[in-house]
């Protein structure tokens, strides 16, 4: 990678780390959950709050980026205690909290952010446009396990989502995305990090789940949704590809490229 094109890549990620981390102190979310005001945001930034409100309304509220404080208050916090504490806070409602997020966000009430559902997918879109806009058209972003891919074809595999050192699938991805979501990632104790933001506990009922889509951000977020809403609901607002593997083990999946399931 070319040296100004580097520094392009580390700077960009670093401006969406100072703004939408919730494990620092520095950040735009750490001022929100300190106080209520009136608190800009980036032209660049702001289709990743609109994605958020659009999955917020879709999945009845169980996709929502409120659940910051939950999150933390489970153990998965800034210091990485992984220790649940005695009380797990409650998931405010997105309107309780947010008086407007067009151009800036209008806090009515200081709340610990969390766009974990779509963040990382985010920052590939971001990254990958920096890649783009420097003149390579076939490449490859991987932000652990959020996947983009330029004008070659990949063919990615499909971690089991109770057994890392398998996979029950692959699929091949061209210029789109694949982004995955499982309980089995960022888990602790006996929690993970896909709540129910109605009993403020980990959701169960689903081990994992794939979406492809054209976008990363997308993909994202919709593989949180798939947690909650069934695919149906979603495909009516968005293309895309999906696999789901439920917890008493059925799988559900589209007909994606070149998909081969093992299972």
């Amino acid at each position: 990678m070319p040296e100004v094109l580097q520094a392009s890549v580390l700077g960009e990620l670093d401006r969406i780390d100072r703004t939408w981390s919730r494990f620092r102190p520095d950040s735009l979310v750490a001022s929100i959950a300190r106080a209520p005001g009136t608190y800009p945001v980036e032209p660049s930034d702001q289709p990743l709050l609109d994605l958020h409100r659009t999955l917020y309304e879709l999945t009845g509220a169980m996709v929502t980026p409120m659940v910051g404080q939950t999150l933390a208050d489970a153990g998965y916090d800034a210091e990485y205690t992984l220790q649940p504490g005695e009380t797990i806070a409650t998931v405010p409602a997105w309107d309780d909290v947010l008086g407007g997020w067009q151009g800036q966000l209008e806090v009515r009430s200081p709340c610990l952010l969390d766009v974990g559902a779509t963040g990382k997918g985010f920052a590939v879109d971001r990254v990958s446009a920096l890649v783009k806009a420097a003149g390579f058209d076939e490449y490859l972003v991987n932000g652990s396990g959020d996947i983009r891919a330029g004008a070659a074809p990949h063919r990615i595999a499909l971690e089991h989502p109770t057994d890392p050192t398998k996979a029950i699938g692959t699929v091949v991805i061209e210029n789109n995305a694949i982004c995955g979501s499982a309980g089995n990632r960022r888990a602790w104790a006996d929690w993970h990090h896909i709540v129910d933001p109605v009993t403020s506990a980990p959701t169960r009922e689903v081990l994992a789940t794939w979406v492809i889509a054209d976008d990363t951000m997308i993909a994202d977020g919709l593989s949180t949704a798939l947690f909650f809403t069934p695919a149906q609901k979603l495909l009516s607002h968005f293309s895309f590809d999906y696999v789901v593997v439920r917890a008493n083990g059925t799988v559900e999946h589209s007909h994606a490229r070149e998909l081969e399931l093992f299972l």
